[in-house]
């Protein structure tokens, strides 16, 4: 995948999820932490070099911490520098949804869990070959798992 899909997906549709998990809010919050209902659910942001994974190197996969779908192996994480875990791409591209987000005065691409709509971070279009991809993703929506 390059910027162009990730644009393409935002704007004109995601690929279908391979299914769908669906709760309420106070579903999810008997499941998360605050911190983690709060980053996952309302779309926020932890702090640069604060998370668990920013400067993780164990191999494994990682998944999401709300629905448990594998999202990224650790053969595609790089130090980016930017204090959080950062990644070149998805194990699968139906698992990953993009979304223009437009806050804070600034555009840019949101990725969410296709499965459970769970907010991981944002894509941008400078990181590393062979994808030039920085998915810059919260270690609160993300757990390693071997």
């Amino acid at each position: 995948m390059k910027w162009f899909d990730v644009l393409q997906y935002a704007n004109k549709g995601n690929l279908a999820p391979p299914k769908r998990v669906e709760k309420s809010d106070e579903e999810w919050k008997k499941i998360l932490s605050p911190e983690e209902f709060q980053i996952t659910r309302k779309k926020g942001t932890e702090r640069a070099w604060t998370g668990e994974y920013c400067e993780a190197h164990e191999p494994g996969l990682y998944a999401c911490r709300c629905c448990g779908t594998v999202l990224f192996d650790s053969w595609t994480k790089f130090e980016s520098g930017t204090g959080w875990p950062s990644f070149t791409g998805s194990v699968e591209p139906n698992v990953i949804k993009y979304t223009k987000d437009s806050s804070y005065g600034m555009t840019r691409i949101e990725v969410e869990c296709s499965i459970c709509d769970c907010h991981l971070g944002h894509v941008f279009p400078d990181g590393p070959q062979p994808t030039g991809l920085r998915f810059c993703i919260n270690s609160a929506s993300i757990r390693l798992v071997i």
